[in-house]
Order: structure tokens, then sequence, then C-alpha cells
């Protein structure tokens, strides 16, 4: 399932099976995918993780649509299940935590978003709400936004900088869209961007396994989750 990779092992990366070993080989030719690593300050990003877009229950994909439009179904249940234990090593070290959200739509919000993808406006008010597993504390930041990427129009710069925060650790969804943006935003105000890549989700797997691939190689450092925990808290 797009954004349910915790099965695989650990030398097996999501978009194996859909990027060819031959792009892979003209990728490291080039130079391309080298890592970034920590800094000394994170701070995580849960980008979206609102029942809008993983439905009220963990429902196959064409079931959670069938509640909102905009419901990634299971996937994004099970990558809710791998940033539960993210946020618990955030909460334990207090470091910050940031929720980058689609802000409640209006009618008069819609802009070109509404032109490409007009259901995105029939969203109830309810499904906007926090899936409670990760939902955010009085001493988290929230972000509302109207675009993509969880930098555009948003303080969130101004935050970072007064946090002294050097990497983002990026959740959330989806991977090819607000993720994606996000992380390539992040990456061009000089931010060590890291992706878990079980904590990401998106409605279609060639979708997420391609963006993962492509941030991979040039904007983050998607990696497995244990191995990123491990290293966060040595």
């Amino acid at each position: 399932m797009p954004g349910a990779d915790a099965g695989l092992g650990p030398n097996v990366k999501p978009w194996h099976g859909i990027i060819s070993a031959e792009d892979e080989q003209v990728y490291r030719a080039a130079g391309f995918g080298r890592p970034s690593g920590l800094g000394r300050r994170p701070a995580l990003l849960i980008i979206d993780v609102q029942y809008r877009t993983v439905g009220t229950v963990s429902r196959p994909l064409a079931q959670a649509m069938e509640e909102f439009s905009t419901s990634c179904g299971e996937a994004g249940w099970d990558a809710v299940a791998h940033i539960a234990p993210m946020l618990e090593v955030f909460r334990a070290r207090k470091w910050p935590v940031l929720y980058p959200h689609v802000a409640l739509k209006r009618a008069s919000d819609g802009g070109r978003l509404a032109e490409k993808v007009p259901s995105i406006m029939d969203i109830p008010t309810h499904a906007y709400a926090f899936v409670e597993a990760v939902a955010p504390q009085d001493e988290d930041i929230l972000i509302p936004k109207k675009h993509p990427s969880a930098f555009f129009g948003t303080p969130l710069v101004s935050h970072l900088v007064e946090l002294g925060v050097d990497t983002l650790i990026v959740t959330g969804c989806t991977t090819s869209g607000c993720v994606r943006a996000s992380v390539v935003d992040a990456f061009s105000y000089n931010f060590k961007v890291v992706v878990p890549q079980e904590c990401v989700y998106d409605r279609s797997q060639v979708a997420h396994a391609m963006n993962l691939f492509d941030m991979s190689q040039k904007y983050a450092d998607v990696v497995r989750l244990p191995d990123l925990i491990a290293s966060l808290s040595s």
C-alpha cells in the first residue's frame, strides 16, 4: 500500500521494482543521493494528518474515498501508527513539533486548486480535525496553510529560526503533494531534511515510490524509521 513500507527489509527501498536498476545507476553515476545527515537541532513536521486524509477508521482505499474523497485509506493509518513513536521521541526530548495543516476551505479559498480538484471544496468541517493518535498538544505549533508547501504564505520559517532548528523530520501526506512541496522548500532554505519512509503516505503506490526516490536523490535523506530513531536517540 502507498505508505505501508514497514515490511521492507533494511536494504530494500519503497521504489525497488518501480524505479529500474538502470535509472538508479544513472543517478549514482551523476553523484546524486548522498546523505546529508542530521544537524544539532531537529524539529518534527506532521503535515496534514487529519481525518480527511485517512478517514474516520481504517478502510481500503475505495471504501475510504466514499467517506472523504481526499482519504488515502489504510496507507494513512499505517503511517499514523509509525508517526506515533516518532512523535514520542520528540515529546520525550522536548524537541519542537509543528503541524502544517490544510485550513478549512471556504468558497473564496478555491483558486487554482478548486479548478484542478473541485471535490476538495466539499470536505465536511469535522474531517479537518487532527487524527487523535498524533494530535497536537498545547506546546506544539500549528501552521494553517492554503497551498501544498508548509512554507508558502505561512510563518513556518520564522518559527524555525526562533527555535534554532537546522534539521526537519518530515512526516504526513501526501508523499507526492504537500510532503514533497514542503521538502523541496525546506531544502531550498538550507535545512537538512529527513523523511522516514514509513511515516509518509499517498493514495498511489507509484506516486509514493517515485517521489520518495526523487526526494532521496535530490532533496532529503529517505530512511527507515528504526534507523532514524536510533540516530536521534544517540
